[in-house]
């Protein structure tokens, strides 16, 4: 069985942990923001890079016949979802695609919808692309999301919405939607002719009875294009290298024009390399991890729970993201200091994400569990 390392990466040029100061005057601040984890990647994907490495020669490359054919296996083992090699594109990350894919599908002015709260780059490549957005609240009961679906459609018809960034699993609140459910958006979205985009980057991480179905799995809706890639599920984000799911042939002469446009149609070597590997050999490595997170999930619900019982924690159904609303005992106002300079902890702030959540934070578990019991105790010291 492969061992899981745990790295300390301050002082790495880590975004995740080098880029803010800490504030904190009892000792070092942790960070757990940024998605990535702070696992090292799979020994099957360090031994291919290191070989690359030693062979040392990185002229233009493409990627071989194996990149495509390991991401074919793994969707159809894992997910029960057929590929095809044609539909399959590149893109340097999930969030260029996105914007690539605005930019060329739809035109400045037209309504785009989204799922609040939810990945912030979701707002932001709409507004920064001179799109109307549209936000579609998701319903919150005791911190269980779900959809309210008469107001999505009625979103959709009042605004003549062009397009659809479905964020499956859903970050921040951690959702693995149902098939009912995604059946159910992708019929709205055909009935009025919306092309869907559907975020699927933490397909991977899907926890318990929760088992994630690639929206393109269940629906031949032609204007639907699937995202996601190896550097969630394997930590490789840096490499930047992703993939985008296009069946339809009309599409992706949209998106090839457009890649071929910025001249971003292929990506760099190690970045293929790594995928490559990854897809191939990292399955044992992966469910280690997951087990880890899920591991760490518990601990925090036990940690804080146990004392705060007016707390808010999200259900883990997917992601590595935890989802929990503090407005029981901080006003929103406070929630950033308090985190930052009383308890020296770094997390993403709830009202980044759209939606009624400033009392909220998401916690990245993506770390060692010592981590997270630091942070609880921190917490439970100040709070």
């Amino acid at each position: 069985m492969e061992k899981i390392i745990y790295r300390n990466r301050r002082n790495t040029n880590s975004y995740k942990w080098d880029i803010i100061p800490s504030e904190y005057d009892k000792g070092e601040t942790i960070p757990a923001w940024v998605a990535d984890m702070d696992f090292a990647v799979p020994k099957c994907v360090r031994d291919a890079i290191i070989k690359s490495g030693r062979f040392g020669v990185y002229g233009y490359s493409f990627a071989g016949k194996d990149y495509y054919n390991n991401f074919i296996k793994w969707e159809k083992k894992r997910f029960n979802h057929t590929i095809e090699r044609d539909w399959i594109r590149f893109s340097t990350g999930v969030v260029a695609a996105i914007n690539w894919i605005v930019q060329s599908m739809t035109n400045p002015g037209d309504a785009i919808i989204i799922q609040t709260p939810v990945y912030h780059q979701f707002a932001e490549s709409v507004k920064s692309n001179k799109r109307k957005l549209i936000c579609n609240d998701l319903v919150n009961t005791d911190g269980v999301y779900t959809i309210n679906f008469e107001d999505f459609e009625k979103k959709i018809k009042d605004n003549n919405v062009k397009m659809f960034i479905m964020c499956s699993p859903h970050n921040p609140v951690g959702r693995v939607w149902k098939k009912e459910e995604l059946v159910k958006m992708i019929e709205i979205c055909k009935n009025h002719d919306v092309i869907v985009l559907s975020d699927e980057i933490h397909h991977d991480f899907a926890f318990n009875n929760n088992k994630h179905i690639p929206t393109m799995s269940i629906s031949d809706y032609d204007k639907l294009i699937m995202l996601t890639s190896s550097t969630k599920t394997f930590n490789l984000a840096a490499l930047e290298n992703s993939i985008i799911i296009i069946k339809d042939k009309k599409l992706r002469d949209i998106y090839d024009a457009k890649t071929s446009d910025i001249h971003e149609s292929s990506g760099n070597i190690i970045g293929y390399i790594a995928a490559e590997a990854a897809f191939g050999g990292g399955e044992e490595w992966l469910e280690q991890v997951k087990s880890i997170i899920y591991s760490n999930y518990e601990l925090l619900k036990k940690s804080l729970l146990g004392k705060y019982d007016k707390l808010t924690i999200s259900p883990l159904e997917g992601t590595y993201l935890a989802w929990v609303d503090f407005g029981a005992y901080l006003k929103p106002e406070e929630i950033s200091d308090f985190f930052k300079k009383k308890c020296g902890v770094i997390f993403n702030l709830g009202e980044d994400f759209g939606g009624d959540c400033k009392s909220f934070v998401r916690i990245n578990l993506a770390t060692s569990k010592k981590n997270i019991q630091t942070i609880c105790s921190r917490i439970k010291q100040n709070l």
